[in-house]
């Protein structure tokens, strides 16, 4: 199947909200995708929820420790440069083979220059190596930082991880989702979507965290976020 870009989308895609984009490509995964497997993807949802992986995930109030990872152009970018004097929003991702990540890439994508006239930086960080991360830039034209969190070194810190279960890597493997491959190890870890806003001293000021990985927020809410922010 192949997932359609924003660009590629009926004419005024881009005045569409992520839950529209987002209930589109559930239509699609309900009509080609069959029920066995659609099943096992909701029960690892349902167990997140109800595990604890659900409720360590850090929130508003909590400060986190500066980082440094790789952009998708091989080179470091640390987290204490892109907070000076400005908020970080973070979009914890699964990886570019996740169609859901990428309308949410996309999405966040088009609000880009709304981001730069409140002086806000963006990233998105995903266990996925750093070439993966530059064919994802490069394929949907992404004009923030993919950064490459080995081993999910960070997204531990946030409490977001967790381990792919057995009967969940069968189905991967057979619709080709080679994680190992992927992510450049054999752990089978991936962090639950959240999208985070940092402020000064890596103060978490926004959090949305949700096993749900067809559930992200909207980048609006984001925008107005940080614009209550600034005044």
């Amino acid at each position: 199947m192949k997932w359609r870009s924003l660009e590629e989308s009926a004419p005024q895609a881009e005045a569409r909200s992520l839950s529209e984009v987002y209930a589109e490509r559930k239509q699609l995964i309900a009509k080609y995708v069959p029920a066995e497997t659609q099943a096992i993807h909701l029960r690892v949802m349902d167990e997140l929820k109800q595990s604890e992986a659900a409720s360590r995930a850090l929130q508003p109030g909590s400060n986190v420790q500066p980082f440094e990872l790789l952009k998708q152009d091989g080179k470091p970018i640390r987290s204490a440069e892109l907070l000076q004097q400005r908020p970080l929003v973070i979009c914890f991702i699964r990886g570019r083979w996740c169609p859901f990540c990428v309308g949410q890439m996309e999405a966040m994508n088009a609000i880009v220059p709304e981001l730069q006239e409140l002086r806000a930086s963006l990233v998105a960080i995903s266990p996925q190596t750093v070439h993966q991360s530059y064919l994802m830039a490069d394929q949907h034209k992404l004009r923030f930082p993919l950064l490459s969190d080995a081993g999910n070194e960070i997204a531990k810190q946030f409490g977001l991880v967790y381990r792919v279960p057995d009967y969940q890597q069968e189905i991967y493997k057979r619709v080709f989702v080679n994680l190992p491959f992927v992510n450049g190890d054999d752990k089978w870890g991936l962090p639950i979507p959240a999208t985070y806003i940092l402020g000064r001293d890596h103060e978490i000021v926004y959090a949305r965290v949700n096993p749900d990985f067809t559930e992200r927020p909207e980048p609006a809410e984001i925008v107005q976020f940080l614009t209550d922010l600034s005044e």
